[in-house]
This record gives structure tokens, sequence and C-alpha cells, in this order.
């Protein structure tokens, strides 16, 4: 079921212009409009970017389909959207929303962390898994993240003590998958990586891509189908068999990622200065 936006908390950065709102359900999330300068199929690509990303076990925000009511567009001005010198307003109905980790008034989350405090994020192998999934749909945009600290056991690992606390990496902004609203497979080995070469220094090997490759390897069609039943179909406009045709064209390059890992490991050398390919 969707959640029904109660208040706006502030504007975020990007070129979506995504907003940070409230919800009932006691939770913020940051919510992409349907009408975001974007495209709309930014959305299904957030979409389908999370199914994938929680079948391969990589971090990232929880989703949900996000209500504007009529009432709540006319009692914030300030919620729209900026086109050039104007301001539209948003037009209610279901949108999309990525979950803040936690209370945006008390608690922190970083888009940037020092090299000094980098290693210690206990998840920071995802980032390899991320890289998986970013050369496998063809993300046309770099690889962002936020990070955030909090107790293990809640967040990440649940065999954690239950008062540990460490900083945890979250994978966002999935719009550019697919080459964003062109959903096609523009291959380029210098796409989708994320820009501190910390987080692929411990790679030496495509054996260090694993568990993601083998699960993405042998991701089951049927998750396609998944995908589909979840997606509002007024996000769509009609885009479905457009859609379906992309998601056959996903499954298909399964084959190839270690293909496009190795392509783009050879052609920034220098954002894996441990990996070693064997000739």
């Amino acid at each position: 079921m969707p959640v029904t936006a109660t208040q706006m908390a502030r504007r975020m950065r990007g070129g979506a212009q995504a907003h940070l709102l409230a919800c009932d359900d006691g939770c913020h999330y940051v919510t992409k409009f349907l009408d975001n300068p974007q495209h709309r199929r930014i959305l299904i690509n957030e979409w389908a970017a999370k199914i994938l990303l929680d079948h391969l076990q990589v971090a990232a925000p929880a989703t949900r389909i996000v209500s504007l009511t009529p009432e709540f567009v006319a009692s914030q001005p300030g919620v729209y959207l900026q086109l050039g010198h104007a301001n539209k307003s948003v037009a209610p109905g279901w949108h999309f929303g990525s979950q803040f980790p936690g209370n945006p008034h008390s608690d922190a989350v970083y888009d940037f962390l020092p090299d000094s405090l980098l290693p210690s994020v206990a998840n920071l192998a995802h980032f390899a898994g991320a890289l998986v999934f970013d050369k496998w749909t063809a993300n046309s945009d770099s690889r962002q993240a936020i990070f955030f600290r909090q107790r293990l056991r809640q967040w990440l690992d649940p065999s954690a003590p239950p008062q540990q606390k460490g900083f945890i990496a979250q994978m966002v902004d999935h719009g550019f998958i697919f080459d964003g609203p062109h959903w096609a497979f523009h291959d380029s080995p210098i796409q989708g990586l994320y820009f501190r070469p910390l987080v692929y220094r411990d790679l030496r090997s495509l054996d260090d891509f694993q568990p993601w490759l083998d699960r993405a390897i042998q991701c089951p069609e049927s998750l396609g189908d998944q995908i589909l039943r979840q997606i509002p179909t007024s996000w769509f406009d009609g885009d479905e068999p457009e859609f379906e045709r992309l998601l056959a064209g996903l499954f298909s390059r399964r084959r190839r990622i270690e293909d496009l890992l190795l392509a783009t490991i050879v052609s920034r050398p220098q954002s894996f200065p441990n990996f070693r390919i064997l000739r």
C-alpha cells in the first residue's frame, strides 16, 4: 500500500528535483515525482533497481509508493518543479519514494566520507556488488551512495552485538540504469564507477566480485515478472511492451557481466590498483 505524504521537509539536489517528504507511516522519503524533468521512466528504473539490488543483496534504501493528495499539494507551496524560470506544481497521484535512514532532524546522513573513515564502513564490500549491478543494468550515471552511523544489527547484520554501531553505506539514485529514459544498453567502461578508488582497493580478481556476480548470472527471469507486477500502471503510460523487451534484454546479457567488469578494470586500472588480470 502507498504511504501518504503529510509534510515537506526540504528539497534535494539533483536533476530529478526530488523532495524529502514526511509520510503517514512516520518515515521520510526522498520522493521523485512522476512529472520530474528527467522523465517519468526514471521512476520505473528506480523501482526495478531496488528489486534487483535486493536480489543481489546489496544495501539500498527501502522504497515505497508515495501518494500526494490534492489537499497536500495545495497546502505545501514549497512542493514544485522548477522548469527554466517558471515553477510548476506537482500533480497529485503516486510517486516514487526512497526511505531516508532515520529522522532527518536528528540523524546525520552523508554523501561523502573522508579517506580516514571510508575503510571503516561496515559493508564497504557492497561497492563491488554495486559495480556488478551497474554493469549489468548499463547504468549511465556514476555510482552514488550515502553513509550513516547506526546499530549494525538493526540495519545490516542480525548477528552483530546489539549495541555495536558503525558506518553503513546504502546505494542510491538509480534513475539512469538502462541509460535513463532511453531504455537501452549503451555499455561504457567508465560509467557506473564510484569516484573513490579506495572502495575497490581489495579487489584482486573476479572472485572478489562474489557472491554478487553469481547472484546476477543466476538471477531467475521470474524476477522480471515481479518488477512488472509491482510498478503502477500509471507510470508506464503505454510503455509496458517496451519495458518487457528491455527486461528480456537485461536477462539475456547476464553472461556478459564478467566481460563488462573486465573492460572497466582494463580501462580504469587506477581505480583497481591491486587487480591482476591473468593472461
